[in-house]
């Protein structure tokens, strides 16, 4: 039986208060979102809409979902998303394995050239002239290709990868396996943590990234979150013939059935996660 002392009890319970506290403040401006998205448009002109929602109406949802062609640009973002994770893990997994060994010819050079990039990118004008030098404008693979290796998570994995016990492969060569197949066959499997907390960045970037289809992309292939801040945008139009009480009243419950609309299906995917998160995180970020 474990036995603890008053000041770790103290501790314990300070502890758990302050992440209370945290946790509330956190989860506060995603409820109020939900109440003011199901509220009526009097309660939300009066300020009665707190933590629960008054005048319980799914109107704001209704006039979303009517949009054409929204469901397409579900669509688009699902696809972006799957896609996008499977080749950006790919990359960075190719990348990221060479990389973490010590012996390969070069690798300082390249380690500096990835941290340099880190903080030194082109910037705009040179990122857009590269995609459309390589003809990639106006195609998905603009929203794939060019953000397809992180440095961030390039040097997680790196650090991961370090962390395997050089032993394991040694006996591997021994039985006759070659590196491609000890990365697919053992190292993979081993790192199982660290891909899952790499897996989940990935799809929330793409998930979240509304930007380069602005830039990118035709009407037909833009992601939810483009298409539905163009509704918000719209929002205001919606509500000029309306009071100036009406038109906010409109882009606040709009905004916030926009907001829960793209948020909620991201979030679904952090319980399946979370028991790799911590671990893969702290594991990667070991060694330098």
């Amino acid at each position: 039986m474990k036995i603890t002392s008053k000041g770790e009890r103290a501790f314990d319970i300070i502890n758990m208060i302050i992440m209370c506290l945290v946790g509330a403040v956190c989860f506060f401006p995603f409820i109020y979102m939900i109440a003011l998205s199901f509220s009526s448009a009097d309660a939300v002109i009066n300020n009665k809409v707190s933590l629960w929602p008054v005048g319980f109406t799914i109107d704001a949802y209704k006039e979303i979902f009517s949009y054409p062609n929204f469901f397409r640009a579900y669509g688009n973002t699902i696809f972006y998303t799957i896609v996008g994770t499977f080749i950006s893990l790919t990359m960075t997994i190719l990348f990221a394995y060479p990389l973490s060994k010590n012996f390969l010819k070069g690798r300082s050079i390249i380690m500096k050239l990835v941290v340099f990039s880190m903080f030194f990118s082109g910037g705009l004008i040179p990122n857009y002239l590269v995609v459309a030098s390589l003809h990639l404008t106006n195609t998905i693979w603009a929203m794939l290709l060019p953000f397809a290796i992180n440095q961030f998570n390039l040097i997680i994995l790196i650090n991961f990868f370090k962390g395997i016990p050089e032993e394991i492969e040694e006996a591997a060569i021994i039985d006759g396996l070659d590196y491609f197949n000890i990365l697919i066959r053992i190292v993979l499997p081993l790192s199982l943590p660290a891909i899952a907390t790499i897996s989940l960045y990935t799809a929330v970037f793409f998930w979240s990234d509304w930007f380069n289809g602005l830039i990118y992309l035709k009407a037909d292939q833009f992601p939810v979150m483009l298409y539905l801040r163009n509704i918000v945008n719209g929002a205001a139009s919606v509500g000029d013939g309306a009071g100036s009480a009406d038109k906010t009243t409109i882009e606040i419950t709009i905004k916030s059935a926009v907001i829960m609309t793209t948020t909620i299906p991201i979030i679904c995917l952090y319980p399946f996660l979370q028991k790799f998160f911590v671990k893969g995180l702290t594991l990667g970020s070991v060694k330098g």
